[in-house]
């Protein structure tokens, strides 16, 4: 027999945890399911987040859990296999085999990032292999940095870290550079070394330089790039939510998905969110849903009262 539960959130990073958060202490019954497998996992701290600047990702999660669990939150571990529409509500059916009855699921799956294939990247991710200047650049200030060009975004991002540090180079890689491009990299003091990159160079544990294809080596202390972000939505693909122009799942303000009992919190509906966005969006999310159930709630009461007093 499935336990039932008002709302199971599928994911238990930030954005599943507060999203608990409001709707254990809003009363509902609520059951969190996650795998542990965080996508800031491999970051030695995270930045900011008010009150939590320089805080490690796995405390944050300690703390969130112990938080949630004093309001009644069921944690679970695990992975979720299927979620399935009910009479009422939602089946979510858990790897190994047991069932979970929800009344609304809200997925914050997260999302991963997909590297460019140079080598050394992945082993240094998270490092000093890094992507959000806002989250490491005051952290690498005034050091030698380097932006690969990998992405469509990449220029923009070496314009960027100019804020950070005078000694930026670009590393042009496969971007073939705009005259408008190189104007603007000009202008911003950023270098540029031209031909593609072979391989990050590491010594004694530390990132030294970027090799070029041609032997030369750039020396740089971190480098910057642009990853490719997929969002865990696989859940939400099942259910058929529906997508926007740009293949993301579309939601609301609120995170509401064009499936009725399902919303869509963190990084699997904003894959560029950071972790107080991802905490701040699942809030509102949290909020809604319990509007929705209070909804539901009210039909229901005035149901039975109908009843009753037909009855009397």
């Amino acid at each position: 027999m499935a336990a039932e539960y008002d709302v199971v959130v599928v994911g238990g990073g930030a954005a599943g945890l507060n999203a608990a958060l409001v709707l254990g202490r809003a009363r509902r019954r609520v059951a969190v399911v996650d795998g542990g497998a965080p996508r800031n996992a491999p970051a030695a701290h995270m930045r900011g987040f008010l009150s939590r600047d320089g805080m490690p990702p796995a405390a944050l999660l300690a703390v969130g859990r112990e938080e949630v669990a004093g309001y009644g939150v069921e944690l679970l571990t695990g992975h979720v296999d299927a979620i399935v529409p009910g009479e009422p509500g939602f089946l979510v059916r858990l790897a190994g085999g047991a069932l979970l009855r929800a009344r609304r699921v809200l997925v914050a799956t997260g999302a991963r990032d997909e590297l460019p294939g140079i080598p050394g990247l992945r082993e240094r991710w998270g490092r000093d292999v890094l992507h959000c200047p806002y989250c490491h650049g005051y952290e690498m200030r005034d050091e030698p940095l380097g932006i690969l060009g990998t992405h469509p975004g990449a220029v923009r991002h070496a314009l960027l870290l100019r804020q950070w540090s005078h000694d930026v180079t670009f590393f042009a890689h496969t971007h073939d550079l705009t005259d408008e491009e190189r104007e603007g990299l000009a202008g911003r003091g950023v270098r540029v070394a031209g031909g593609v990159v072979k391989r990050l160079v590491v010594e004694e544990d530390r990132l030294y330089g970027v090799e070029l294809a041609d032997g030369r080596v750039v020396p740089r202390r971190a480098v910057f790039v642009l990853p490719r972000t997929v969002p865990h939505d696989g859940p939400l693909t099942a259910l058929g939510c529906e997508r926007d122009d740009t293949g993301a799942v579309r939601t609301d303000a609120t995170g509401r998905t064009s499936v009725p009992g399902v919303w869509a919190a963190g990084n699997v509906a904003h894959p560029r969110a950071q972790v107080v966005t991802a905490a701040g969006t699942s809030s509102a999310a949290a909020i809604a849903l319990d509007h929705d159930l209070l909804r539901e709630d009210v039909e229901r009461a005035v149901e039975r009262h109908r009843t009753v007093a037909g009855a009397a």
